[in-house]
């Protein structure tokens, strides 16, 4: 087995616990280098993590012959770009999520990777988590029957923001979007796994509290090829906050949340089952294992580059009125 040795272009806050002591703790696997347009926080991460490396340049570290793999974690708006330059340099890429800023730059991004001939995965993590993969398990082994409906609701509580120091995750020209985009792209990726592509979608999305350019409500429906169908709500300036999945079957129902870690609840005829899995301290760091292995050639990476597009394919149909308005 060969070590994978990584290099990170933007090592900002999702790096410090979910993802990049990830790269330095799985089998096979090092964190070689790091980049980061401000050269200063990219050598205080470097002496943080004991990363051999820093960077305040992104070619430099594609080009450095110690990089062996590139790990993109900037904001959405530099993916495809990155992407594109990592796989001109012949070197697997794994980019963070939402995989870019719409479907078409997600396309450009595969396609590149494809002529390169080089594998291009996404960190939609949650396709490697325990308590995800126990639910995908629950519904494999039948333990609802035939998956009828899906239901999403996702609320946030009304926050205040100042808009002239707005997070870049609700600026579209940055993000792609809003907190939809950031969240509910998890939702969807999982859902996508669990059940097989969507097939069709129709939503409509606004802003309804006007504290930032980007939507803050969203409500689809949506098709599976499989033809399980569903709908969603996602409302950023509400009351309180509510995380819940629910899968409905012929036979029972699994409800479970995206992002908190309350148990996966199963009901069937026979009563109710919970399940309390944790999530691993770096949770990314499983998903990053699968990519090691595969690169490896000894296992398959669940979440790649045309799975990823997927989502933003679907988040994309729910988002174009209100984008074309």
């Amino acid at each position: 087995m060969q070590t994978i040795r990584w290099g990170i272009i933007g090592c900002g806050d999702v790096t410090e616990v979910k993802s990049g002591p990830g790269f330095q703790k799985a089998t096979n696997s090092a964190l070689t280098a790091v980049m980061r347009r401000n050269g200063a926080l990219a050598e205080d991460y470097a002496r943080r993590h004991h990363v051999p490396k820093w960077y305040d340049d992104a070619q430099a570290l594609i080009d450095d012959p110690d990089v062996g793999a590139v790990y993109v974690a900037t904001p959405p708006y530099a993916h495809k770009e990155y992407t594109l330059a990592a796989a001109r340099a012949g070197k697997p890429v794994y980019v963070e999520k939402p995989m870019a800023m719409n479907h078409a730059e997600c396309q450009a991004m595969i396609e590149a990777c494809r002529q390169a001939g080089v594998p291009l995965f996404v960190a939609f993590y949650r396709r490697a988590l325990p308590r995800f993969v126990k639910v995908k398990e629950l519904l494999d082994t039948g333990a609802i029957g035939a998956v009828r409906t899906v239901t999403i609701t996702f609320y946030r509580k009304t926050r205040q923001y100042d808009l002239n120091n707005l997070p870049w995750r609700v600026m579209p020209a940055i993000a792609g979007g809003g907190l939809f985009v950031d969240l509910a792209a998890h939702t969807l990726d999982y859902l996508d796994y669990f059940l097989g592509p969507i097939a069709s979608v129709s939503g409509y999305a606004a802003n309804q509290a006007g504290q930032y350019p980007a939507e803050d409500v969203v409500a689809g429906s949506f098709v599976f090829a499989s033809g399980v169908h569903a709908v969603g709500v996602w409302g950023f300036a509400s009351f309180e906050d509510v995380d819940c999945t629910e899968i409905v079957g012929d036979r029972g129902r699994i409800r479970f949340a995206s992002f908190a870690e309350e148990p996966v609840s199963l009901v069937t005829a026979a009563g109710e089952q919970r399940f309390a899995i944790e999530h691993p301290p770096h949770v990314q760091q499983p998903l990053i294992q699968s990519i090691v292995d595969e690169l490896n050639g000894v296992g398959r990476c669940p979440s790649t580059g045309e799975s990823g597009a997927r989502t933003t394919w679907v988040m994309d149909q729910m988002l174009r009125g209100w984008r074309n308005r």
